[in-house]
């Protein structure tokens, strides 16, 4: 593909500013523009001509269908596909879209989890658009949609979605971040402080034919079952290795399906497990990265299904190896393309600077429940805590620099000649190689952001987001309700950055998080570890989280504890699907094989003896397969009883413990002993690929 023809495809399938300069007037479009930027209403007038034009430029690129696009909670995205054709009084047809159309939506609410928000005869759902992301255009092989990213309420107003509390939390650290800006520079000309994202999204790619062979691959997206392969990632050999061409073909048509969508990738490598990716976009506002980050994780699946791959965005689809996260690299741009997470060229950007990573230190230790409640799925239970993603207990590391920065500010804080002070000094900048140099750590400082490591690889970005925002916001209102009423705004900054970093120093450190004198030292900080999906969700529920959620209008309570009740299903529902399937595979497949070449074993055995030749290997392997046999059989037995017994559980969290203490249990045994049963049973028998299998396809 030619330069030109690379620079021309960016954005070709996004409404967005330079197509608005296209197809509405010069007066028009600055009206519309002015009206996005600020979040006002439009007038009935520009709401006909600015429908019109994205209908026009939709039927130019080839679109029949438009559909409200959202993001209900059932983790996925939903769109319902109506038509621009519209039957005419001369027996023909037109192209029509109402403004209304654009504007405002109805879906069925009745089918998504709702957590009792709603009941049957309320399950009317409103869609409303979202003018803050931009208008876009999804290509299927014989058709085009356009997509209008949109918030998802009940009747009554209340979030069924994830996007509608984002936006808020966005409103909340933009109120109190220009707060902060106005108190320390009276003549600043920031208008607007918005969170800015980058996501990395993690992956793994099989191949099809392996994949169509796996039904638990096909069923949950990862391995039930799978004994460790004598070569996995203990070489590092795979690592930032040279890319396959069968790979780096798909990686192309990724990219350039993105390039269309406004999606730019920064970064595309292999990552340390075999057959893993990894694809970085740049940074962008969060809203807008949310969106985009949703059609990443789309584009993968369906690119990969055109070159005979899948892909796998499960946490751990394999034992053994590292799981797939997605990065979350968190910060603050002003309007003025100033990032607030770096040190700035003056005193005042540096008290600046040092205020707003205080209030996120704070933020980070006074919420850090919530923010591993953020993370917390049946599948990331698995990945967490080992093969280099992050521990279960939150903490912060913030490098060398920055740590003798403020070690130096608390140090001067008792001497009567201060050789420091915020507002008169500025620090040695921040050498960026200093950061980011912790792996095991959830929250590390990289050069000019906070990078949260530990949301899985298969969840919206949004939540997280929503909760960081607004514990950030909060802990920034509790600063600046100190220092808008000062008299040395400069000297106040200073003792509450030496009373914040005292306070919650608790949360930082720069150590190993696996290791077991972490996990002990952690306790004796009063730092939780929530090891698990059902602990860690409760911390929705605290009346902490819940005071916090209604000061800034995030959630109402009533919000707050059907996201609670959802998520807790959704774990049973879950572990109840993997399961089910264990055991279908299990007395299906693989008990079948195993008594299969237990039966020709014991038929050798019989002739070896008739002929009078020592048999003593083959009574060995014979008596090790019938063990695990006789256990296969057990096991499966009592996971099916323990699956009865769950069925009778009612309330829904003490179900969800039951599945977190027994089911998992059962399903654990019963993979351990499947996978001593395929070292044993010859491949020719075995009933599906094994890791080797899948591996050497890498």
């Amino acid at each position: 593909m030619e330069k030109q023809d690379t620079l021309e495809m960016f954005g070709k399938n996004v409404f967005n500013d330079s197509t608005m300069r296209k197809y509405l007037s010069k007066d028009k479009y600055l009206k519309v523009k002015k009206i996005i930027e600020d979040n006002l209403e439009f007038d009935e007038e520009l709401a006909k001509s600015f429908a019109d034009a994205m209908k026009t430029w939709a039927i130019d690129q080839g679109a029949r269908y438009y559909t409200h696009w959202f993001q209900p909670l059932n983790g996925a995205t939903a769109e319902k596909h109506n038509s621009f054709l519209f039957p005419n009084s001369e027996d023909g047809v037109i192209y029509e879209f109402p403004f209304e159309s654009l504007f405002i939506g109805e879906s069925d609410a009745s089918s998504f989890p709702s957590g009792g928000l709603r009941t049957t005869f309320e399950a009317r759902g409103y869609t409303k658009w979202d003018s803050t992301s931009p208008v876009f255009i999804k290509e299927y092989k014989t058709s085009k949609i356009l997509c209008i990213p949109t918030v998802f309420v009940s009747h009554n107003g209340e979030a069924l979605d994830k996007k509608y509390p984002l936006l808020k939390s966005c409103k909340a650290i933009n109120q109190e971040a220009l707060r902060m800006i106005k108190i320390l520079d009276k003549k600043s000309n920031i208008n607007k402080v918005f969170p800015s994202i980058g996501a990395e999204q993690e992956y793994f790619l099989v191949d099809k034919d392996m994949y169509n062979k796996r039904k638990d691959l096909r069923t949950v997206g990862r391995t039930l079952f799978g004994a460790k392969p004598a070569k996995a990632q203990q070489m590092s050999d795979h690592y930032l290795g040279s890319i396959k061409e069968k790979i780096a073909t798909f990686m192309d048509e990724v990219d350039l399906e993105l390039l269309k969508l406004g999606v730019l990738s920064t970064t595309r490598h292999n990552e340390v497990a075999p057959c893993q990716y990894e694809l970085a976009p740049y940074f962008g506002d969060v809203n807008l990265s949310t969106d985009q980050n949703q059609l990443i994780m789309e584009t993968l699946k369906t690119v990969a299904e055109k070159h005979n791959l899948v892909c796998l965005l499960h946490e751990k689809p394999f034992n053994g190896v590292s799981g797939s996260g997605k990065h979350n690299n968190w910060s603050l741009t002003t309007d003025t393309g100033k990032n607030l997470l770096s040190m700035g060229k003056t005193p005042e950007e540096n008290a600046r600077f040092l205020l707003v990573i205080a209030a996120i230190i704070s933020a980070i230790d006074e919420y850090s429940d919530l923010l591993r409640a953020t993370t917390a799925t049946a599948s990331n239970d698995r990945r967490l805590s080992g093969f280099e993603a992050p521990p279960t207990i939150i903490s912060a590391f913030i490098g060398e620099d920055l740590q003798r920065i403020f070690d130096t500010i608390i140090e001067e804080k008792d001497k009567k000649d201060k050789t420091i002070k915020l507002g008169e000094t500025g620090f040695k900048a921040i050498n960026k190689f200093s950061t980011d140099r912790n792996r095991t750590s959830p929250f590390a400082f990289v050069d000019n952001r906070f990078e949260f490591r530990m949301p899985g690889s298969s969840t919206s970005i949004a939540v997280c987001n929503t909760i960081l925002n607004t514990a950030v916001a909060d802990k920034l209102s509790e600063i600046l309700s100190v220092l808008e009423n000062s008299n040395n705004v400069y000297e106040d900054a200073q003792k509450l950055i030496i009373d914040i970093m005292e306070k919650h120093s608790r949360i930082i450190y720069n150590g190993n998080g696996y290791s077991e004198e972490w996990v002990k030292e952690a306790k004796s900080r009063g730092l939780k570890d929530l090891r698990s999906a059902p602990e860690a969700l409760r911390a929705f529920t605290e009346e902490k989280a819940i005071k916090l959620f209604t000061k800034y209008d995030i959630y109402t309570e009533k919000e707050v504890k059907s996201r609670y009740e959802i998520k807790m299903n959704k774990y049973c529902s879950l572990i109840d699907i993997e399961a089910h399937t264990m055991i279908s595979i299990a007395k299906s497949e693989i008990l079948p094989a195993c008594l299969e070449f237990s039966e020709k074993l014991s038929q050798d055995i019989e002739g070896l003896n008739s002929l009078k030749i020592n048999n003593e290997t083959e009574m060995s392997i014979l008596g090790e397969a019938r063990e695990n046999i006789n256990q296969l059989y057990k096991l499966i037995n009592q996971l099916i009883d323990k699956l009865e017994k769950a069925r009778e559980i009612k309330n829904f969290e003490e179900k969800a413990m039951y599945y977190k203490e027994e089911i998992v249990e059962g399903m654990d045994n019963l993979r351990r002993t499947v996978d001593n049963l395929e070292v044993i049973v010859p491949k020719k028998l075995w009933p599906m690929p094994t890791y080797s299998d899948i591996f050497l396809e890498d």
